[in-house]
């Protein structure tokens, strides 16, 4: 039986979506070469053990702004910067799991694994929404995954458009669900017990509040996924990923995969499900284990590059033709290089200009002398404009958390781990600068600004929340 090959990639991004994205990021990168011009250079002090003290600041002004060629190259120079040996794993990360997604797609195994699992829950499609979310969910609450899902979504957003829904359900059920997870933390290493660490504080003190915010946070959750699901059972057109289910859907019935040989399209489900069920525990067990839990991406590289090419030929028994497939998959993440470049540049943009040092010690002072409630809140700000810039959460700890180790706030140690966890969450999901929210975007065909357009009163909301619960927090002495 003659393989057959679709000429559609799995994971891609619009035009429309790549020049608008793109668009943005330079507007955001010229706006900060600009800054660095206005803004009072400063630079932090450095302990005698070569680290840095966050607690001295000292204002440069023999420094100039950044030279326009560092700007302009910026794009380029951040992947020789202290960050660029995470970006190129991002990258190289992104690469391989399109190009091995492509493979999986072409011999049919997404196929016969997404009707499997659409077959068994053919008539309870929201409780299969609610398992899958809550799922995700707990991922990034317990531990720490965020970047390492966008591995599971091109299959949730195909079981999710199999079973009558759309793309977008997929996003929201797993990129979404662990960015919620990730501010909505329990046990976090990346957040919760990392920034403990830092700052002395024990992570399992008055855990029964941050377990409180879990399962509020996760039923304004699923008050918005639903609010989406009656909207589109109610009018299929309204669906936001529309185009791109279409093109899905057209690729299928166009392009039978297998054939009529149904055992060979079984072999292939089987096959593409254990591949699958190998990486979410090789996840899980380098979430668990510390020694292994900086090299989570490393090693996800390369247990897809290798064992998804073997299975991917065991599947369809020809080697040609899952080199074909995974290339094709390579070019179709191509512009997402791009995004992952022009997100990062931003923050190589400050730290050169030299200006970063000078808005954090400026919004420090501003803490001082005021209430505990207009203490956290101001708090909580510094670390949603840090966010801004810094997507990296350990980066963010050591900076914030590093310093209000040494100031008196008048907080509580766990009080000032859940403002950071606030902070650094939901913001993973709405910041333009957030290279996987672009990138899980991209996959579904759904661009930056009517998500965020669709999302508003959602994220509105979830702001109110947040707010709310650092007030109560405060209050109730957290």
């Amino acid at each position: 039986m003659e393989n057959k090959r679709s000429e559609r990639t799995l994971i891609s991004v619009s035009k429309k979506t790549f020049f608008q994205v793109t668009a943005l990021l330079l507007v955001l990168l010229a706006v900060s070469v600009i800054l660095t011009f206005i803004v009072p250079k400063g630079e932090f002090g450095v302990l005698q053990d070569g680290s840095t003290d966050y607690t001295e600041y000292i204002r440069r002004d023999d420094l100039g702004g950044i030279p326009l060629w560092k700007g302009i190259l910026a794009p380029v120079l951040v992947f020789f910067s202290s960050d660029g040996l995470t970006l190129v794993m991002l990258s190289l990360f992104l690469f391989v799991l399109s190009a091995v997604f492509q493979v999986m797609n072409d011999v049919g195994g997404i196929r016969s694994l997404v009707d499997a699992v659409a077959g068994r829950f053919s008539g309870r499609r929201r409780l299969l929404l609610v398992l899958m979310s809550f799922l995700f969910y707990c991922f990034g609450a317990f531990l720490g995954l965020f970047e390492e899902m966008l591995a599971m979504l091109p299959i949730v957003a195909a079981l999710c458009l199999r079973i009558g829904f759309d793309s977008f359900l997929g996003f929201l059920c797993s990129i979404l669900a662990c960015g919620f997870g990730f501010a909505g933390a329990i046990t976090n290493p990346f957040t919760v017990l990392l920034a403990s660490e830092i700052i002395g504080a024990n992570p399992m003190e008055h855990i029964g509040f941050r377990f409180l915010i879990f399962f509020v946070m996760f039923g304004l959750l699923q008050a918005f996924l639903f609010s989406y699901v009656k909207r589109l059972e109610k009018n299929p057109a309204s669906s936001l990923t529309a185009v791109h289910d279409a093109e899905a859907r057209r690729a299928e019935r166009e392009v039978p995969v297998s054939g009529n040989d149904r055992e060979k399209e079984q072999k292939s489900g089987w096959i593409c499900a254990l591949f699958l069920l190998f990486a979410l525990v090789l996840i899980i067990v380098a979430a668990l284990v510390p020694v292994l839990r900086g090299y989570t991406v490393v090693l996800l590289i390369a247990y897809f590059l290798v064992f998804g090419l073997l299975a991917g030929t065991a599947a369809c028994g020809s080697f040609r033709f899952v080199g074909k497939s995974f290339l094709q998959g390579l070019k179709g993440a191509l512009p997402t290089l791009v995004f992952i470049a022009l997100s990062a540049s931003i923050k190589y943009v400050f730290e050169t200009g030299a200006i970063l040092p000078t808005v954090v010690n400026l919004i420090n002072l501003q803490i001082q002398g005021h209430s505990s409630v207009t203490v956290a809140l101001v708090i909580y700000m510094i670390v949603l404009l840090l966010e801004f810039f810094i997507s990296s959460s350990t980066a963010k700890a050591i900076l914030v958390m590093g310093l209000l180790a040494m100031v008196n706030t008048g907080l509580s140690k766990q009080m000032l781990v859940l403002l950071y966890t606030f902070g650094d969450g939901y913001t993973n999901v709405i910041f333009p600068t957030s290279p996987v929210l672009l990138i899980g975007l991209s996959m579904v065909r759904l661009d930056y600004f009517t998500w965020i357009r669709k999302s508003a009163l959602f994220f509105a909301l979830n702001f109110l929340l947040v707010i709310g619960f650092i007030v109560l927090g405060v209050v109730i002495g957290y």
